[in-house]
């Protein structure tokens, strides 16, 4: 992984055999980030991504293991009990333009994968909630 940044932007590059979610990670932690927008293009050819079933409370996960380019990567970077959390969907579409996404979990690299992450001054924690099951953002002062 190679970055710049200009202003409050990091432009990441994310190798070939690089994880995504792994990769931002070690990125995050190394520039001090703790909140911030991510967003991304490329190409994966091995990733898995989740639904969150409100009724069961829990994640059901496909893992897809073909060529895939990402169609769309969003997400956050907040923390939780001080460290890195992020919170990211991505959808890749295969040879034929079958779309598969979801929460994504993990995702390797087949070409390369640029990333956007824009910084903003500020901490939002995340606190988990009964009622949903999921961590949601608690907002301190």
């Amino acid at each position: 992984m190679q970055f710049r940044k200009f202003g409050n932007k990091y432009f990441l590059r994310i190798d070939r055999g690089e994880e995504i979610i792994s990769t931002l990670k070690t990125f995050c932690e190394s520039e001090h980030i703790t909140l911030a927008e991510v967003k991304a293009l490329g190409a994966v050819d091995d990733f898995n991504v989740g639904l969150f079933d409100v009724k069961e409370k829990k994640y059901h996960t496909n893992r897809f293991t073909f060529p895939a380019e990402i169609v769309s990567l969003w997400g956050t970077v907040t923390t939780k009990d001080g460290k890195f959390y992020p919170h990211i969907h991505m959808s890749a579409g295969d040879e034929k333009g079958n779309v598969f996404g979801g929460h994504l979990n993990n995702a390797t690299v087949s070409a390369t994968c640029e990333m956007i992450v824009e910084v903003s001054d500020g901490v939002i924690e995340r606190k988990f909630s009964e009622e949903v099951g999921l961590n949601l953002f608690e907002f301190v002062n």
